[in-house]
């Protein structure tokens, strides 16, 4: 079990969590005074007028929840593995978080609005505004500490690498789009279950066929990018292959809804997430245009010799053995034991 074992390392752990705390305690405030706000009239009539904008806090929560709670475990495994690109990924996905943050201002005003409007729930919105507003200055101030953090991690990660590793310059750069590969199918997993967690739980309804079709999406996906993974360590052509089509198609489905949102019969279903849909489904396009782009160059990178580095990185301490991402020195042979400098 990994613990950190640095001053850096501790602060990045402790900076991800307190403000995940802050954030979660914000937002559970929210939820708390809007479902407060509800009474069992109130629930009636939003079953039938203003059903999605009911949804609309609530799914906010449940992204947030588990957005931070996933970045937390993506934290964990960055660290254990000295992973100095997952490191900088996590500082671009707190960017993620402070846009979201920022949009769900305007949207769950425009909702509170709406259902005030319609009797639904009285005027609440000068309660929650005060903690909205203050989540975004949460996760920026987060967004300059973890970068900050990042930066001597950097450094402190390339250390231990310079300690353990020497390798040719060629096979470092092919690990590094190895390493930004599996990195990005990590991300692209957070952005396509939150597009689908608001598509479901604001747009659809239960007897609605999309509604059971979206779901089923969401195992095969996890799937799909588990055996990314998988046929990119065991260096399968076909499998890759396979796997850039689907991503293609992917492409296809998510400029599909974009195009959907805002034109054809549904587009009012759309209206209380909309905004966040948006972004959510333009980050993911452009996260699996990155994917297949990296996913093309390990392809290349098949049967160069890569496969023995990734298979060999295994780096024992004194503590436990762990997984590092970074190269290890194979140029003699396979890695002993215990690696040193040349």
């Amino acid at each position: 079990m990994y613990k950190p074992d640095s001053v850096w390392t501790w602060a990045f752990i402790l900076i991800t969590f307190i403000q995940a705390a802050i954030v979660l305690a914000f937002e559970g405030y929210v939820f708390a005074i809007f479902e407060e706000s509800l009474t069992a009239r109130s629930r009636a009539v939003s079953a039938t007028s203003t059903q999605a904008y009911t949804r609309t806090i609530p799914t906010f929560l449940t992204l947030f929840i588990f957005g931070l709670l996933y970045q937390l475990v993506l934290v964990w495994d960055a660290l254990r593995m000295k992973n100095t690109i997952q490191v900088i990924g996590l500082c671009s996905y707190n960017v993620g978080l402070l846009i979201y943050a920022g949009v769900q201002i305007d949207q769950i005003k425009t909702a509170t609005g709406m259902l005030s409007d319609t009797s639904t729930i009285p005027d609440i919105w000068d309660d929650l505004a005060p903690f909205l507003k203050a989540i975004p200055g949460v996760i920026a101030l987060g967004l300059v500490l973890m970068t900050g953090v990042a930066w001597k991690l950097y450094d402190e990660f390339a250390w231990t690498i310079y300690k353990n590793i020497s390798a040719d310059l060629k096979m470092k750069r092919r690990y590094l789009t190895f390493q930004i590969y599996i990195a990005l199918l990590k991300f692209d997993f957070f952005f396509f279950l939150g597009f689908t967690i608001q598509f479901v739980v604001v747009v659809v309804e239960v007897a609605d066929p999309e509604f059971g079709l979206t779901l089923a999406a969401i195992p095969i996906t996890v799937a799909i990018l588990v055996m990314a993974g998988f046929w990119t360590r065991r260096e399968n052509k076909w499998g890759m292959a396979f796997i850039i089509f689907l991503y293609f198609c992917a492409v296809a489905y998510f400029i599909f809804k974009l195009v959907r949102m805002y034109n054809g019969p549904k587009v009012t279903n759309y209206i209380p997430v909309r905004k966040s849909l948006t972004i959510f489904a333009v980050i993911t396009v452009i996260l699996i245009i990155i994917t297949i782009i990296n996913a093309i160059v390990c392809t290349q990178n098949f049967d160069t010799g890569l496969k023995r580095y990734i298979e060999h990185r295994k780096l024992e301490s004194e503590d436990e053995k762990s997984y590092m991402t970074e190269m290890p020195n194979l140029s003699h042979g396979p890695a002993p034991s215990r690696m040193m400098i040349d």
